[in-house]
């Protein structure tokens, strides 16, 4: 969320980013926060000065009372009763714009960051880098999921008949693959430095509008009925909220941390939930990492989040790229955002794996997290990436470490997550 101060002396960049955005119907939001702000402005003056006027009487009438002019210091109560009225529907006014003002707010898209492409969809992001070579085996790949039956790892039949389909039960080696790789990336991120945390898989209602827009929270979030609770998407949304309303001391940061938790997604408005796959699925596991910082440290570790990933997925043996996205594949609040994307050597080409997003001050404004500095208070700068996220990983790890009699390469970094195993078949 942008500081209305900043929309006020700059509404023409505003809406520049709007546009940059491809988000033309929102053009109007941006004179009309304006002039709300205003009109709540005139009316906390006004109400300020009622409050102003009734602590010099309620002195006034302290006076009186010591000098003994009961009579004189009753009319002032008076005059004083007489306003509380008036200021009683200021402050009700004000309570109704500032509302209506933050409606607003809340979907004015954060000004992205200069280096940021320019383009309408996900089809105009930019490739930045490639790490490792891209392989295609001189035999057929199988589907995943057949990979994953030849290994009796996946029942996709009986999920469906338990919870629909974009379930899975996952089974036997496969499985224990799928905890190894949860393992053994939080392990990585703990060599990093970053501290590990589980935390609470359901948040309330005002952490969920503090991390992400409602387009977002729309398309991904199930809510738990009968209560303020959500099932979280991702465990970025519960660690940032972690710090809500908190006053952080600037000696502190940067606060770096890794997360495990399950990720349930509604994916409304997606392309399909496959029948045979796991790639877009309602349920997953991931293990995440967050970093709340200086505003001036979030590119620096913009850079170090993304690199996280990319190294991680090499040390298992998995070419990746980085992609950059364009303006109209950022969410509302990103100022910039890097997907991982892994090699696939059935299908020829990449896909995303993983995503890293600075928001700069946009969640900490909306949470209320602030950084006591020595120059005085400021927000603090949020960022998140991805580190795994199996199953979805799980299908880059088959098709790349796949033998032509089907068996699966165990890549050494991994062998002591999976009871010393070099290999699956």
């Amino acid at each position: 969320m942008l500081d209305i101060k900043f929309v006020r002396e700059n509404p023409e960049i505003v809406k520049e980013n709007i546009k940059n955005k491809f988000q033309e119907h929102k053009l109007p939001l941006v004179d009309e926060a304006i002039d709300i702000d205003k009109k709540r402005r005139e009316v906390q003056g006004e109400a300020d000065n009622i409050r102003s006027e009734r602590n010099a009487k309620s002195k006034q009438i302290g006076a009186l009372m010591a000098q003994g002019k009961k009579e004189e210091a009753e009319a002032v109560k008076a005059e004083v009763a007489a306003k509380a009225e008036d200021l009683k529907k200021l402050e009700e006014q004000e309570r109704e714009l500032a509302e209506e003002l933050k409606k607003r707010m809340m979907v004015i898209p954060n000004i992205i960051d200069k280096s940021v492409p320019i383009g309408k969809d996900d089809s105009e992001n930019v490739e930045v880098e490639r790490f490792g070579e891209p392989v295609v085996p001189d035999f057929e790949i199988p589907y995943h999921t057949e990979i994953m039956e030849k290994h009796n790892g996946i029942d996709l039949d009986a999920a469906r008949d338990v919870a629909g389909n974009g379930f899975y039960y996952l089974m036997g080696d496969i499985a224990r693959l799928h905890s190894a790789v949860i393992s053994y990336a939080r392990d990585f991120m703990i060599d990093r430095g970053f501290t590990y945390c589980v935390p609470p898989f359901m948040i309330r209602s005002n952490v969920v509008t503090g991390v992400m827009s409602f387009e977002e929270m729309d398309a991904m979030m199930y809510k738990i009925e009968g209560e303020d609770l959500y099932l979280i998407g991702t465990s970025e949304h519960s660690m940032i909220g972690k710090f809500i309303n908190k006053l952080l001391d600037e000696e502190e940061l940067p606060k770096t941390l890794t997360s495990y938790s399950p990720c349930f997604r509604k994916e409304k408005g997606a392309h399909g939930i496959e029948e045979r796959g796991v790639y877009r699925i309602h349920q997953f596991e991931k293990q995440e990492m967050i970093v709340v910082c200086k505003p001036e440290e979030s590119p620096m570790w913009f850079d170090k989040l993304w690199q996280n990933t990319v190294d991680l997925f090499r040390s298992l043996d998995i070419p990746v790229r980085t992609l950059e996205c364009c303006s109209g594949d950022l969410a509302d609040l990103k100022i910039k955002s890097v997907d991982v994307e892994a090699w696939s050597p059935r299908q020829k080409k990449y896909f995303e794996v993983g995503s890293c997003s600075n928001l700069s001050d946009a969640q900490a404004r909306r949470l209320g997290i602030r950084v006591k500095g020595k120059d005085g208070k400021y927000f603090a700068h949020t960022l998140n990436n991805t580190v795994v996220a199996p199953p979805r990983m799980l299908i880059a790890f088959l098709e790349n470490n796949l033998n032509e009699d089907l068996s699966v390469r165990i890549p050494e970094a991994l062998r002591p997550y999976m009871g010393g195993k070099e290999k699956i078949g």
